[in-house]
């Protein structure tokens, strides 16, 4: 069986029946259903196992002895009106009444101590199982709660991947860039060198066809010339030192 507990505020209606306002924007309520707890045992009444909810129906009209007088008024009006009739039925009826209440008098709370015993296995084993699944499920969330977790490590590992490899890529730019300055610069050197040695053989070939034409230009009686005033010149110098 299922009750209905209002989570709002519980109000009379003209018919006597409860309704439930919520202090939230919605009029309906909110509503919360759990399953009703069951009673460890009955309840006690006068008489042994008389219900009181049967005997309060009397209270307000007929007071405390009403129940007894209705009792008593309806068996003699049964009697009275041989609606019940005492015959040899009648007389094995209450002996079978009398050997029902001896038995459970005698073996009832033994068998009540073995059915609650089984009733208290079974629920320790409902429960059992109902704490297992709770557990299960309180194992699932830590889980994904840590999935969650791990999944948050993943976005700064690849933020650090990332990184990683804009740095190798900067660095593989650098590597290049350092390629192209090198070929540049070995080129440049290169039509340096060309221009240097072509320079220099242009000054040697110069020099050579000056020095050529100069001595092709020089007769013997100029170099005999030059000879003698050559020779003049170191006995002036031997004479002055």
């Amino acid at each position: 069986q299922w009750y209905v507990r209002c989570t709002g505020t519980q109000s009379l209606t003209k018919d006597g029946a409860r309704s439930c306002t919520s202090p939230t924007s919605r009029p309906s309520g909110t509503w919360s259903t759990s399953r009703a707890q069951e009673a460890p045992a009955p309840g006690q009444g006068p008489h042994g196992r008389l219900p009181r909810r049967v005997v309060r129906v009397f209270y307000k009209k007929t007071g405390v002895t009403g129940p007894y007088l209705f009792g008593t008024g309806l068996l003699t009006y049964l009697y009275s009106k041989e609606i019940l009739i005492m015959e040899h039925e009648f007389y094995a009826g209450i002996t079978l009444v009398i050997m029902v209440v001896y038995i459970v008098k005698k073996l009832g709370p033994g068998i009540s101590a073995y059915l609650d015993k089984e009733v208290d296995k079974e629920e320790a084993d409902l429960d059992s199982f109902r704490q297992g699944n709770i557990d299960g499920l309180q194992e699932a969330i830590k889980n994904e709660e840590r999935s969650q977790w791990q999944a948050q490590g993943q976005h700064m590992l690849f933020e650090a991947k990332r990184e990683n490899v804009q740095l190798q890529l900067e660095a593989e730019f650098r590597k290049r860039q350092m390629t192209v300055y090198n070929e540049v610069k070995r080129r440049l050197d290169y039509h340096l060198e060309v221009q240097n040695i072509t320079r220099r053989m242009q000054q040697k070939h110069m020099v050579d066809w000056i020095v050529n034409n100069v001595v092709k230009s020089i007769t013997p009686q100029q170099e005999k010339d030059t000879l003698q005033k050559c020779i003049a010149d170191l006995k002036g110098l031997a004479a002055t030192a």
